[in-house]
């Protein structure tokens, strides 16, 4: 049994610009590449420059008209994040659309990132938290929609507050999950900052459901030399359209949390199958882990501590 083509439109994107991180492959190159045959101007920050300019080539001879440009960013380092802020503002083109999707996943020994942060906390949440924060100027100059990639994994576990950089213990999916969950309750703490202090963003979230990418393929980076027996199983059950999704149907969540005229602000977007894993999109009951306000203000603070990135406090920052 081979999976059924399952698709979404995406509406006219002309004189729009977007962002997405982790552009460059799997789901995100899936994304950005119909963000631009949809009329986006393509931003694609990438932590590989080769590796980017051969997505943007693939995105040009898939979609001729495209305008694609590719600049560095690393989410592990904050000064990469603080660098591509600075090029971003001072070009001074407003932002319409930001999909938050890089991430890592599962590295099976604690590493870190160049600023100390464990590696999935530092990377999934602080890197994109800090990115959101040097951006809002053109954020708020384009009315953004900001869509941030969740997972399953946000469903499940908790929030490490006593040691969040796992520090003393470490177990790889349990701090995937906390950065997800981390992820989450920010994506969903950044809309109603921005509700209350008028600075016209609206903050949404999605997951991709399974499928067969490059997060628990082998990577030696992260100390994984083979795929592992997860993903060769995700793999077989995707060729067969088997309850996980595929590269192209988990990619449709986010484009259609970031670009559907229907989909809402503060929502979590996924696939709509068996036990949210594959299908067309559709909004989802919020997560059990991302529902507390408490918590989520909890995160926004430490999270501004941790990365020393700060966001305007008064009203006096809203938009005259």
């Amino acid at each position: 049994m081979a999976p059924r083509s399952i698709d979404i439109t995406v509406p006219s994107l002309d004189g729009r610009r977007a962002l997405v991180t982790g552009g460059s492959d799997g789901i995100g190159l899936r994304i950005a590449t119909r963000l631009a045959a949809a009329g986006a101007e393509l931003v694609l920050p990438v932590r590989n420059q080769e590796k980017g300019e051969r997505a943007a080539s693939g995105i040009r001879s898939a979609v001729p008209t495209a305008t694609v440009t590719v600049l560095p960013l690393d989410l592990s380092s904050l000064d990469s994040v603080a660098t591509l802020g600075e090029t971003l503002r001072e070009n001074g083109r407003p932002i319409h659309l930001l999909i938050n999707n890089a991430g890592v996943m599962t590295p099976p020994n604690r590493q870190v990132t160049a600023d100390g942060f464990e590696l999935q906390f530092g990377t999934n949440h602080l890197g994109h938290f800090a990115l959101v924060a040097h951006l809002l100027p053109l954020l708020r100059a384009g009315d953004a929609r900001v869509t941030s990639q969740v997972s399953v994994a946000a469903n499940e576990r908790s929030i490490n507050w006593a040691d969040p950089n796992w520090e003393q213990t470490y177990n790889g999916m349990t701090a995937y999950s906390q950065s997800k969950i981390a992820f989450g309750l920010f994506g969903l703490e950044l809309d109603r900052r921005s509700e209350a202090a008028g600075w016209g963003i609206t903050s949404n979230l999605s997951h991709p459901g399974i499928a067969p990418t490059s997060l628990l393929a082998a990577r030696p980076e992260l100390g994984r030399s083979r795929d592992t027996v997860g993903v060769r199983m995700i793999r077989w059950g995707s060729a067969r359209g088997i309850i996980v999704g595929t590269p192209e149907t988990a990619a449709l969540p986010a484009l259609h949390a970031a670009t559907s005229p229907e989909a809402r602000r503060a929502r979590l977007y996924g696939p709509r199958g068996i036990g949210h894993l594959g299908g067309a999109p559709a909004e989802q009951p919020m997560y059990s882990r991302l529902r507390s306000q408490e918590e989520a203000a909890r995160v926004w603070q430490l999270s501004e501590e941790l990365t020393g990135v700060a966001f305007p406090r008064h009203d006096a920052t809203a938009r005259s």
